[in-house]
């Protein structure tokens, strides 16, 4: 089974090819270049690379958010058009999961953290070395991870009176790190991070979970939205005329 997995979230645009569980290229950009301009480019240069055409493919797994609004928009319709083209299934996977998919050895709480702005992280916790998956209803799949919390949007000192509450050594992930990592080391006991490289949302970790699921015969339909955990900046401004 050949799966091709997108994530275009954030700032990064990634793409993985993956045959069963065999990883056969990945292309990652972080140029903050827009998704509309490179993400078929990239896709076409994996296909490219190992000599195959998007009817080699058997499955699709794009990244449902939570993220970037725009970006969210651009991956789940670049992938339905080609799931719908080729009329091959498609699943979607939250971008926290494949964060914490990425670290989910860690002897601890998995704390995946993206800046959601106004001084707030889109965000969930986990507890690796436990057999979870993306559906309640999925037990056996092959990912340790267990969730601890409901992906959420929450400001930041929020967050950590909540790890607080665990009394646990945690993992922060994320490109929330960088932006708070000192705030957390000062302000959170028992706090580690993974290398930086880490911090970008990988398709080949999309595509483990997502090949998992549709293996299992799971798939989205064609009117699946993106997870967005809060309301757009555009969307809060109509709000707040509308009480004046």
């Amino acid at each position: 089974m050949i799966i091709l997995a997108v994530d275009s979230s954030s700032k990064v645009a990634t793409a993985a090819l993956m045959k069963d569980d065999k990883l056969l290229g990945e292309i990652t950009l972080n140029d903050k270049k827009e998704h509309s301009i490179i993400l078929m480019s990239i896709i076409q240069e994996l296909l490219n690379n190992n000599n195959l055409s998007i009817d080699d493919i058997d499955g699709y797994v794009i990244s449902k958010g939570p993220g970037s609004f725009t970006g969210l928009r651009i991956g789940m319709a670049t992938i339905k058009g080609l799931s719908l083209g080729s009329n091959k299934p498609y699943i979607s996977v939250s971008s926290l999961d494949a964060l914490a998919f990425s670290v989910s050895n860690f002897n601890g709480i998995i704390c995946p953290i993206m800046d959601a702005l106004r001084n707030s992280v889109y965000t969930s916790l986990y507890k690796g070395e436990y057999t979870c998956c993306n559906n309640n209803n999925a037990s056996n799949l092959p990912i340790k991870l267990e969730r601890l919390l409901d992906y959420s949007a929450l400001d930041i000192d929020e967050l950590i009176e909540i790890i607080k509450s665990k009394n646990e050594k945690v993992i922060f992930i994320g490109d929330g790190v960088d932006k708070y990592k000192d705030y957390l080391i000062d302000n959170c006991p028992n706090s580690y991070f993974p290398p930086n490289h880490l911090n970008l949302i990988r398709a080949s970790s999309l595509g483990e979970i997502g090949s998992a699921l549709l293996k299992n015969g799971e798939y989205d339909d064609p009117n699946s939205a993106p997870v967005y955990l809060k309301k757009s900046q555009a969307e809060r401004e109509y709000e707040q005329r509308m009480r004046l």
